[in-house]
């Protein structure tokens, strides 16, 4: 099918594998990405959870950082779920030292924010824009959204705090939907590369 997206998952670091199934399931053929060369062939792509600044070293060490902001600025959709929001945030609230973001949504982040990983939960989430009732969302060392600029659109909260964004081409969520069995958000993700296919 001519209008099956190529979507990558960048396969640095994080559960890479939950997000190719997941992709695989909203229909797009899934490949990981770790080369500059992988991420000229792919539509969209995906930046899963893990240690944002462990990720963020090995972007810069793999050549990826430079590609990945070029393409995000060309407009290239992009999704990123809780390390990878703070790697599509244009600014950290405490960054570690030496920790880079890729940037493409206007939007502030608290890296582990929901706590640490003995405090890690599930919980239903309402999305706007996903129909069918709230996603379940699991939250791990998970960041929150500080604060958003004019042109990033909430699109979910949780207890007060911000946990899903878009802005143009690119959504980040807080939450980890790869790890449910639910893909009405990659789904999303999935229509929003067709659409600037």
């Amino acid at each position: 099918m001519s209008d099956t997206p190529v979507i990558g998952v960048l396969a640095l670091q994080g559960d890479v594998r939950e997000h190719l199934i997941a992709l695989a399931s909203a229909d797009a053929l899934a490949r990981p990405v770790r080369r500059p060369e992988e991420l000229a062939e792919v539509d969209g792509l995906v930046i899963p959870g893990g240690e944002s600044t462990t990720m963020s070293k090995l972007a810069v060490l793999f050549g990826m950082m430079e590609p990945l902001r070029d393409r995000v600025r060309a407009g290239m959709p992009v999704y990123g779920t809780c390390a990878g929001m703070i790697l599509l945030a244009e600014k950290i609230l405490d960054p570690r030292s030496g920790q880079e973001t890729v940037g493409g949504i206007d939007m502030i982040v608290r890296r582990n924010a929901f706590g640490r990983q003995n405090e890690s939960f599930e919980s239903a989430v309402e999305v706007a824009g996903i129909g069918g009732g709230p996603v379940e969302g699991v939250f791990i060392r998970a960041p929150w959204v500080e604060s958003v600029g004019a042109e990033a659109e909430v699109i979910a909260e949780h207890g007060g705090h911000i946990v899903a964004v878009r802005q143009r081409n690119v959504l980040a969520t807080s939450f980890h939907p790869e790890l449910t069995g639910d893909h009405r958000v990659h789904a999303l993700f999935v229509d929003m590369v067709r659409a600037v296919k």
